[in-house]
């Protein structure tokens, strides 16, 4: 195992991102994911009973997604200044990186497109920019895995993982 990959595999901080071997960020990650899934199912739910409560509750786990984005972003980046510039997974970083960046400012905007609505559904506008953000979620997230599982960033060494496969004594 090359010095490049081992520094990625090892935290900037183990206060800040997670001890060596459990990152914060893939708990914290799925925050938003829940959240944004979550709302999308309301928006489509206001569609079919005309219920303000659910267009209240999405904007909410619209809110919630982006604060839970925001921490998750705190640790994902400190992950990635470990990465080594001019690699592969420094590239696929940067690509995951800016498409999370741009799918919080597209619900930053969903939210504030929201903002003062008094109806008993979502307008058709912003479950539309619900549904794009999302699909570019599963991109980004397609992402974050390849980071961990294809190029091990932030994954224990494999000298670390045997223990895991040891038979019992």
């Amino acid at each position: 195992m090359s010095d490049r990959s081992s520094a990625a595999k090892h935290p900037v901080s183990a206060l800040l991102t997670g001890p060596y071997g459990h990152p914060f960020h893939p708990i914290l990650v799925t925050i938003p994911i829940g959240a944004w899934v979550a709302s999308f199912v309301f928006d489509i739910g206001s569609q079919a009973a005309d219920a303000a409560y659910l267009v209240q509750a999405s904007t909410w786990l619209i809110v919630i997604g982006i604060v839970g984005a925001l921490a998750a972003a705190t640790v994902g980046l400190l992950d990635f200044f470990a990465i080594p510039t001019g690699t592969p997974a420094f590239r696929t970083g940067v690509i995951h990186l800016i498409l999370n960046v741009t799918i919080v400012v597209a619900y930053v905007v969903n939210a504030l497109w929201r903002r003062g609505a008094d109806a008993d559904q979502v307008a058709v506008g912003p479950i539309v920019l619900s549904g794009v953000s999302l699909a570019a979620l599963m991109v980004s997230g397609y992402l974050g895995g390849k980071l961990a599982f294809r190029y091990g960033v932030r994954v224990a060494e494999e000298d670390d993982q045997a223990e895991g496969f040891e038979p019992r004594r």
